[in-house]
């Protein structure tokens, strides 16, 4: 038995964590969950956004599976998301976009896995404004450290899974130093792993490389900033945020999260699409060791995709969200 922290979120957050609780269980998961919640709801109840015992939970279980968390905006709170990545060392932000048969899209063949440097970059908070210039000043921090880290584990990664290829997006030509980091430490993990094929590109050629041509991709690694971006292009490729996963993992605790909003404005409606929640629970359930079920699970759901009318409504479908679940677990049982 697995005990794990369950982090509902705000919004859409609850409906889509109870159908994966609901697949989870008619699957016959061997998850405890442990629930604490953080964001906007949780701070409109008790006046903080990221509770202690939502904290001594992580410290606790190591994993957690999150929904979408709304940080108040323009009131001068940092991101719920950045802090418990830097908090915890989550420098691993895990990404797979993956073409799916039932999910219209653009393209086919679309497969690759992005990790993105999840602590640094622009994202590090280290900004300054000098008010009597007019003027903000935000420190790109890349660490020697932290390049080795991210380059080593998307290698680590590609070696494990069978992948080919390792793309490095970057702005090396123009961020002399901050690039070099990064391409040093590629080069570098490429020497650890010789079967893995390296590769460099400047990150506004693979932006439209991406877009002309994705299927020649396989792990793509790059800096938080690009990530964020890049991740997010990825998610268009094959459907959407609505459909992807995503993880945050360090070297003693991961997190894995829908990557969507929190949608308030169609919250308590039942149309909400829970397939973001749900496969990054099966990535969780793969970090666990537990392969045949997240890999029973995952027929079950690409079972029901292919069937538009038992999906919500960004699918094409009419589904409610707990109709959808129901028939990802009708054909669990059989």
């Amino acid at each position: 038995m697995h005990t794990i922290t369950l982090i509902p979120g705000d919004g859409i957050g609850p409906e889509i964590t109870q159908a994966v609780k609901d697949i989870f269980s008619a699957a016959g998961a061997p998850i405890q969950w442990e629930e604490q919640n953080a964001g906007q709801t949780t701070f409109d109840q008790s006046g903080e956004l990221i509770p202690q015992s939502l904290l001594d939970s992580l410290e606790k279980n190591r994993v957690a599976l999150k929904g979408p968390i709304t940080t108040p905006v323009g009131k001068g709170f940092r991101s719920i998301n950045i802090t418990l990545r830097q908090k915890y060392d989550l420098y691993q932000n895990v990404r797979p976009a993956k073409t799916t048969e039932g999910i219209d899209s653009r393209y086919t063949g679309v497969n690759l896995v992005l990790f993105r440097e999840n602590t640094e970059g622009l994202y590090s908070g280290l900004e300054v404004y000098d008010e009597r210039l007019g003027i903000s000043d935000s420190f790109n921090r890349i660490t020697v450290a932290g390049s080795r880290k991210i380059c080593r584990a998307a290698f680590a990664y590609a070696a494990k899974h069978g992948r080919k290829k390792v793309t490095l997006a970057h702005k090396a030509n123009i961020l002399k130093m901050a690039g070099k980091l990064m391409l040093d430490a590629c080069k570098e993990a490429a020497t650890e792993f010789p079967q893995i094929v390296f590769e460099d590109k400047i990150i506004d050629n693979m932006c439209m490389q991406l877009v002309n041509k994705p299927e020649q991709f396989d792990v793509v690694v790059t800096t938080n900033l690009f990530g964020d971006i890049l991740s997010d292009l990825c998610a268009g490729l094959v459907g959407g945020l609505g459909v992807v996963s995503g993880a945050n993992v360090g070297d003693d605790m991961a997190i894995f999260e829908a990557v969507h909003g929190s949608a308030p404005d169609i919250a308590g409606q039942g149309k909400a699409n829970p397939t973001a929640l749900l496969r990054s629970g099966l990535m969780m359930l793969h970090h666990l060791g537990e392969h045949a079920l997240a890999e029973r699970i995952e027929d079950a759901l690409d079972e029901t995709l292919k069937h538009k009318e038992e999906c919500t409504g960004d699918l094409g479908g009419k589904a409610s969200t707990s109709q959808f679940a129901q028939s990802i677990i009708g054909r669990l049982a059989k």
